[in-house]
């Protein structure tokens, strides 16, 4: 069973992988770097400032750091328990892919995709009740974690599972800030 959804995971990588393009490439590579997504960042941090004060905001910026520290630990662990190897780096596909970057680490599971993720969940849960297309915020996940796929890094599952875990850390961080921090001051 296991073998049949490593190879199902193998088949959609390379389709997905397939789709792009080197004339989109640079494009990707801006995409997958976090630096390029500052702007976005602050435009959110600004709006979330703006709505729950800089007391919570201070606390808000607490709880990310904290739970993104914790995100990133369990990936490692994840990541050197399991020794799955990137798709760039797999033998049986890293022929086949277009490998626009290539990373000696491990794939499973991914940090950008986990990061993102609980970043945003525990953000949108926040500004839901400020904004109307607060939702809008999962954009930034989903193109966040695909460039990794585009780009030769990770495997479906990967994505998947750091979304998985990213949005339960997201939601448990969440319900700490709000129990804790929205309902106290």
């Amino acid at each position: 069973m296991l073998d049949k959804i490593i190879d199902l995971d193998k088949e959609l990588l390379v389709y997905l992988n397939s789709l792009g393009s080197e004339r989109w490439d640079w494009l990707w590579l801006i995409i997958t770097k976090q630096l390029y997504w500052t702007p976005i960042f602050l435009l959110v941090f600004y709006g979330l400032q703006k709505k729950i004060g800089l007391k919570k905001f201070g606390y808000y910026v607490l709880f990310i750091a904290v739970m993104i520290l914790i995100c990133d630990q369990t990936v490692n662990l994840f990541k050197y328990s399991f020794e799955r190897l990137r798709p760039c780096n797999d033998l049986e596909i890293g022929e086949i892919i277009r490998r626009v970057k290539t990373s000696s680490s491990f794939s499973f599971f991914s940090g950008h995709a986990t990061n993102s993720m609980a970043s945003t969940v525990l953000t949108f849960m926040i500004l839901k009740r400020y904004y109307k297309h607060a939702y809008l915020l999962f954009l930034f996940p989903l193109i966040f974690a695909y460039s990794r796929i585009y780009l030769g890094l990770h495997f479906p599952t990967d994505i998947l599972t750091g979304y998985t875990f990213g949005a339960i850390a997201g939601f448990i961080c969440f319900k700490l800030y709000a129990k804790y921090i929205l309902r106290t001051s």
